[in-house]
C-alpha cells in the first residue's frame, strides 16, 4: 500500500512492490493475479485504515462537526509520520498513461463516492434544520472534497499539519449560516 501511495499506480515497479512485501514475482502473481489486482487490494486496505475516519466524520451529530472532523483529521493524517504524505486516492493515478485507465477510473469512482456520501449527509442535515435552508448540499460537498484533495496535494509539496489546519480554518469560514 505504501509503495502505491508514494509512487502512484504506474510509478510503483514490480521490483519495489515485491521487495516491500518480501515476496518474489511469481508469488505476487499467484497471490493477486496482477499489479492492478494488487493495487485494488491496497486501495481496500487504505480505505479501511488511513481513511477510515471519513465514515466516523460523517456520523458526527451535526454537519458542521462532520466538516470540521474531515478537514482537521485530514490536515493531521496526510502529513503524519509513518506513511507517505498526501492521499493515495488523489495521487494514485493522476499522472498515468492509457494502460492505467481502469485504475484512474477506479480512483475517480472512490473520490466521487466521498462526494456522494457527504452530499447525502448534508442533505439530511438540511432536512433536519442543521444546515442553512439556502445551502446547496451538493455544491458544499464538492467544495469540501475539493479542499481535502487540495490539502493532499499541498502535503506532498511539503505543507505541514499547521499549514493545513489554517487551510481547514479558512474553508470553515465559508460554512453556510
Amino acid at each position: 500500500m505504501k509503495v502505491f501511495w508514494r509512487k502512484g499506480y504506474e510509478g510503483a515497479s514490480l521490483a519495489e512492490l515485491t521487495k516491500a512485501m518480501g515476496i518474489n514475482r511469481p508469488s505476487l502473481y499467484a497471490a493477486f493475479g496482477d499489479k492492478e489486482a494488487l493495487f485494488r487490494k491496497a486501495l481496500e486496505r487504505y480505505e479501511e485504515g488511513p481513511t477510515g475516519f471519513v465514515r466516523e466524520a460523517l456520523a458526527e451529530p451535526t454537519a458542521r462537526l462532520a466538516a470540521e472532523r474531515l478537514l482537521f483529521v485530514t490536515a493531521e493524517n496526510i502529513c503524519a509520520a509513518g506513511h507517505p504524505a498526501g492521499c493515495m486516492v488523489v495521487q494514485g493515478a493522476l499522472a498515468a498513461g492509457e494502460t492505467a485507465e481502469p485504475v484512474r477510473r477506479e480512483l475517480a469512482s472512490h473520490r466521487q463516492a466521498v462526494v456522494t456520501a457527504l452530499t447525502e449527509r448534508l442533505r439530511r442535515a438540511k432536512t433536519e434544520g442543521d444546515l442553512a435552508a439556502d445551502a446547496d448540499p451538493a455544491a458544499l460537498a464538492r467544495y469540501l472534497v475539493t479542499v481535502l484533495n487540495g490539502m493532499a496535494v499541498q502535503a506532498v509539496s511539503g505543507a505541514t499539519p499547521g499549514d493545513l489546519r489554517k487551510v481547514a480554518e479558512t474553508a470553515l469560514r465559508a460554512w453556510p449560516g
